[in-house]
């Protein structure tokens, strides 16, 4: 078991000027709290958060992180508090514990490979600092290094395969092959003991042999790099097992055929030494086509550089060799950890979440500099900004944009649990259906069957599909009533005329008629006239002789003359429909001279607005109908003002008397005396149009201490 005095002795190697005292105070912590309690494989617990921390001080972190990595387990495994943490930690220590803390308890149920992306995307988003994800991967590598340990067969599998679907590709996303290659390693030997076993023996079998065969290519390589006078370290290895086995699966070969089992690295002081390297062993051996790969000029997302190429060796063998800078070498193995010696750059990639391209962007300014912490204070991970992910009470992953709530969630598991959804839960407690969602939440649907959508669902919604649904009810509901009312106003119509409606609607006359609209159903052509796009009259003119229509409408007019007029409502005509009610938004109140527009609403009739009405713009454009003021008509109505003054003694009589003088009644008032002295009174007063209302406005403008007279809606 390693001690707190070797991990002190790396950090204190690594960074000569650290303060260590946070460490040795979180050692003493964990000890005490974790006292007692026991691994399986016998020793004592605190050995868990030593190994973590010994292996964050080989990835060269500061004190920060290796005193997280000490009490990483504590809030979950004992009896202290995220609040104890952060007084005698600090805020950083805290928020790094509470990260990770949070990701051991998100319930992953399946691993299945269609959901393992889902939560490796989930992990990297929901852990703020990416502190977090490395004392993550840590916590996993000494709890697979310890796996034998575990008693159950199954419970042994399902960590190995967590560990190759979600942790190893992780770490290999932030460019640390050797914890990547480690956690497949021991994943592969959990998960397929036969096949593992088999080619350790394999490449056991001829170590001898092939350790003679790393010595001879080294020593032609060493020959020709001296020859030119390149000083280079040149190492031989093995793959690792897993990557072997991966090989003869996807290329279908058996071991004896897997061509680099051992592959060759070639480290040299600077990048134009590589490529003069990779020119000698090209003049060495015959390269083969095609295997070359130059990640110097074009690196990988996760920052790893070097040159690869595949050569016909010595003896007529495949050889992979790899070339490198020193510099290379260690961002390779450390992949992000080799950087914390740099200050932080910028995450300027725009596709961050399908890249990745954030890690090299993050080493922008390769600036080194005395304090590792300055870089690391600030890091913080916003891997998918714009995406959160949420489970299902099954544990199933659901992958939503940012912002979304509980009704996309809905319609994301299905149109009818949308559309029936009265109600959420997340995480067990109710919220409201625009609650938005954050990552890491269990979300629960509640349902009513014979729910419909509701239209304000549309001001919060944020997903394609939800709003989509919504606008499709919405819209299919909007026809039915426009059928009504089309049908309706037809049979009404065509009664004037002494017309069967419901007998000619199956004629093959109004079939000519709904195509000649330039319409294929029967059922879009009244709807049509429900939405007041198209009059009765217009169709009854198609299927019945001009002068007929036109001898008809003139009695029809003269015996309901008188009746029409008594029925006039406020003097606004609708264009092209002859005797419907009309009434007034009372949001708005529009008067003659205002711009007018109207919709039709079943049972109604058309209500007019204001063309600026923001409750007219929300409305349904199909159901918008073309309306103007009646100028034969001369009506009084309503109006709403306000008039903002100082506060003396005879005022309102002052305002109500020049109201009057400007020929306008006052139909309700009421007074605000405000703090500051000022008053605000508010008068409905009933005009005749926009240029009367204007002469009141300029009238009350005149009394003394008035400081503001403005129309209301």
């Amino acid at each position: 078991m390693i001690r707190i005095t070797d991990i002190l002795d790396k950090v204190l190697e690594n960074h000569p000027d650290v303060d260590v005292d946070i460490i040795d105070r979180a050692y003493i912590f964990s000890a005490r709290v974790h006292d007692g309690q026991m691994r399986l494989s016998g020793e004592p617990y605190l050995s868990h958060p030593l190994e973590v921390a010994g292996i964050l001080a080989d990835m060269k972190l500061d004190s920060i992180s290796i005193a997280a990595g000490l009490l990483h387990d504590v809030v979950e495994d004992t009896h202290a508090t995220e609040a104890e943490i952060g007084e005698m930690f600090g805020h950083d220590v805290m928020h790094i514990v509470s990260g990770v803390t949070k990701l051991s308890k998100l319930p992953f149920n399946s691993a299945q490979a269609r959901e393992a992306e889902s939560i490796r995307k989930m992990l990297l988003a929901m852990a703020d600092d990416i502190r977090v994800i490395l004392i993550k991967l840590a916590d996993r590598l000494h709890n697979m290094r310890t796996l034998q340990f575990h008693r159950s067969e199954a419970k042994k599998k399902k960590i190995a395969r967590e560990t190759l679907d979600i942790y190893a590709p992780i770490a290999a996303r932030l460019g640390i092959y050797w914890i990547k290659n480690e956690l497949e390693n021991s994943s592969f030997r959990f998960l397929n003991p036969e096949a593992y076993q088999d080619i350790r023996d394999r490449v056991d079998k001829d170590r001898e042999d092939r350790e003679n065969y790393v010595e001879t290519v080294k020593l032609y390589i060493h020959k020709k790099l001296d020859e030119n006078k390149l000083k280079a370290q040149v190492n031989g290895r093995y793959k690792h097992f897993f990557s072997i086995h991966q090989k003869m699966l996807s290329q279908n070969l058996p071991f004896e055929e897997v061509y680099d089992i051992i592959a060759f690295r070639i480290i040299l002081d600077t990048i134009p030494q590589c490529y003069e390297a990779l020119g000698l062993m090209h003049s060495l051996w015959r390269p083969i086509a095609k295997k070359f790969k130059d990640y110097i000029g074009m690196p990988k997302p996760n920052m790893y550089q070097s040159l690869h190429t595949t050569v016909i060796g010595p003896f007529g063998e495949r050889i992979e060799i790899q070339i490198r800078t020193h510099e290379m070498d260690r961002v390779a193995k450390s992949g992000i950890a080799a950087h914390w010696s740099y200050k932080e750059g910028k995450v300027i990639d725009e596709n961050v979440s399908k890249t990745f391209a954030w890690v090299q962007n993050l080493v922008e300014n390769q600036e080194a500099f005395r304090d590792p912490n300055e870089f690391l204070e600030n890091v913080r991970i916003d891997l998918f900004p714009d995406e959160v992910y949420v489970f299902t009470p099954q544990g199933q992953i659901k992958s939503l944009p940012k912002g979304a709530t509980p009704v996309d969630f809905a319609y994301l598991i299905h149109t009818e649990v949308g559309a029936q959804c009265v109600g959420a839960k997340v995480n067990g407690r109710m919220v409201p259906l625009k609650y938005e969602l954050q990552t890491g939440e269990i979300v629960e649907v509640i349902t009513s069957k014979g729910h419909h959508p509701s239209k304000d669902w549309l001001n919060f919604v944020k997903t394609v599909k939800a709003r989509s649904r919504i606008r499709q009810w919405i819209k299919t509901q909007e026809k039915e009533r426009s059928v009504s009312l089309g049908r309706e106003m037809c049979e009404k119509a065509f009664r004037k005329f002494r017309l069967n409606f419901n007998a000619l609607i199956k004629s093959e006359e109004m079939q000519k008629v709904v195509e000649g609209f330039g319409f294929k159903q029967t059922e879009d052509l009244i709807a049509n006239i429900g939405y007041g796009k198209i009059t009765p009259l217009q169709i009854i003119r198609k299927i019945t002789p001009k002068e007929v229509v036109d001898d008809t409408e003139s009695l029809f007019n003269k015996i309901v003359a008188k009746d029409r007029k008594k029925k006039e409502k406020g003097g606004v005509v609708v264009k092209g429909v002859d005797d419907i009610l009309v009434r007034f938004g009372k949001c708005c109140q529009p008067v003659p001279g205002d711009p007018i527009t109207g919709y039709i609403t079943r049972g109604y009739g058309v209500t007019i607005h204001r063309t600026t009405c923001v409750n007219a713009m929300k409305l349904n454009p199909e159901r918008q109908i073309e309306v103007e003021w009646n100028q034969e008509m001369n009506e009084s109505y309503p109006v709403k003002i306000v008039v903002r003054s100082l506060d003396r003694v005879g005022l309102l009589a002052d305002v109500a008397a020049n109201i009057s003088k400007s020929g306008a009644n006052i139909l309700s008032a009421n007074t605000e005396t405000k703090d500051n002295q000022t008053v605000d009174s508010y008068f409905t007063l009933s005009v005749q149009g926009t240029d009367h209302l204007t002469r009141v406005v300029e009238s009350l403008k005149q009394v003394k201490q008035v400081l503001e007279v403005r129309r209301l809606g």
